[in-house]
């Protein structure tokens, strides 16, 4: 029995290998220790070459939010998490903007930023200078490193140069404008950064630090919007709720918090769905929101001249089709196809998806808020995950759901109780 989690040569084992040194140390049952092993689709080598120290997989719920019509095209939306309610009120919520066309939406150039960190610099403002005199010899040589990209049409296509005052002192910060097209870019944005940092400190004397690209993907954003009609969200009233729910995330960054979280509901499981990097799409949104005009809505809200209600969505949204997950996981190309993407324009179709659902989301949400309150489309899941915890048997679980959601009092202890009463009348 092992008890140090200090395992020399851990990295060199087997999957299989850590995962018993694991159960040792965690003193795992072989249930337990079958539920991480189980790779599903993606099958243990693949697993094992896309992270370190493997022992398993963590599989997620996949559902599939219909009714979504982008740009008057169709789509059966993949949506992978574990939050009931979201795909349903994101199906909800697509299915009323049919009735007024449908969802439009529009995106940027797939510009990203590679920034470049030049510090120990005697005149940082002549330094900026010295390297926007050299913007044709720096993009050239950042568009060297990727050939295959600049063939497609995309490549380094302009630099920025900004001087920063810090805890430090002043910096010189160059950015690298490089459209990635179907990729995310972070592998392509990296290596022209790399490659142009000597020749910048070649430059300007100074020396260069970080060279990475940043996840505020300005220069990539995403639109979408749409209009509901007031009596498909329950009426004059509703609409005017939602309104003023809007407006309270607007004023309270204590609100706005869990408002852009809702938002984030309906974002981040189609990211993942299609094996894009969640956490850059959550860093670029939060930041976005921050940098435009203080932490603020990622979506606005107001009533039309008809009185029914109109939203849209901006935000920045570097996803691709071209490597990573997208590329190798069996799952993830399988999502794609079922969002009909292809090559070359899919990854800013998919963003346009993406931003859809996201507005459709916040929606079902505002709406659940204004009107009966967000508990009541949870209860009914959340009881029936309560009596599968209890114990319930498939013939048990619709019975004791619904004698929770009558009781009131959908809580633990009393899903084991009327699971005993259940089993009583038998």
């Amino acid at each position: 029995m092992t008890s140090s989690s200090e395992a020399p040569g851990f990295y060199k084992k087997k999957p299989s290998e850590r995962l018993d040194y694991v159960k040792d140390f965690a003193k795992l049952s072989s249930e337990e220790a079958s539920a991480i092993s189980d790779y599903g689709a993606l099958g243990q080598e693949t697993a094992n070459r896309m992270i370190e120290n493997v022992v398993g997989t963590f599989p997620l719920p996949l559902g599939i939010a219909a009714n979504f019509m982008v740009n008057g095209k169709d789509y059966m939306v993949p949506m992978a998490l574990e939050e009931p309610s979201v795909v349903a009120a994101a199906t909800h919520m697509a299915k009323g903007t049919r009735e007024t066309g449908g969802i439009a939406a529009e995106s940027d150039e797939p510009v990203m930023i590679g920034q470049i960190q030049l510090v120990n610099l005697e005149d940082p403002f002549a330094a900026k200078e010295k390297i926007l005199s050299k913007k044709s010899e720096i993009v050239d040589l950042a568009n060297e490193q990727d050939p295959i990209l600049v063939k497609f049409g995309g490549g380094c296509k302009d630099i920025e140069v900004r001087v920063l005052d810090s805890k430090t002192g002043p910096m010189v910060i160059t950015h690298l404008l490089v459209d990635c097209r179907d990729a995310m870019g972070a592998n392509a944005v990296n290596t022209m950064a790399e490659a142009v940092a000597p020749r910048l400190e070649t430059i300007t004397g100074g020396r260069v630090y970080l060279r990475i690209i940043s996840n505020l993907a300005i220069y990539r954003k995403t639109r979408a919007s749409a209009v509901w009609p007031a009596e498909f969200l329950g009426g004059e009233e509703v609409v005017d709720g939602i309104i003023e729910a809007f407006a309270f995330a607007c004023a309270d960054p204590f609100r706005v918090a869990t408002h852009n979280k809702g938002i984030m509901n309906g974002i981040d499981p189609v990211v993942i769905a299609t094996g894009n990097d969640w956490r850059a799409i959550e860093a670029g949104a939060h930041t976005y929101g921050q940098w435009k005009e203080g932490h603020s809505s990622f979506t606005d809200w107001e009533k039309t001249e008809d009185g029914n209600l109109k939203g849209s969505i901006e935000l920045p949204m570097a996803v691709g089709l071209v490597g990573g997950a997208t590329a190798t996981h069996p799952t993830a190309k399988a999502c794609v196809k079922i969002l009909n993407l292809e090559i070359p324009g899919g990854a800013a179709i998919l963003s346009q998806i993406i931003c859809s659902v996201g507005l459709c989301q916040n929606l079902g949400a505002l709406r659940a808020l204004a009107s009966e309150g967000i508990q009541r489309g949870h209860m009914g899941l959340h009881a029936r995950n309560l009596a599968v915890q209890a114990g319930a048997g498939k013939e048990e679980i619709d019975e004791l759901a619904e004698m929770l959601k009558r009781s009131g009092k959908v809580r633990a202890d009393m899903a084991e109780e009327f699971l005993k009463e259940i089993r009583e009348k038998k």
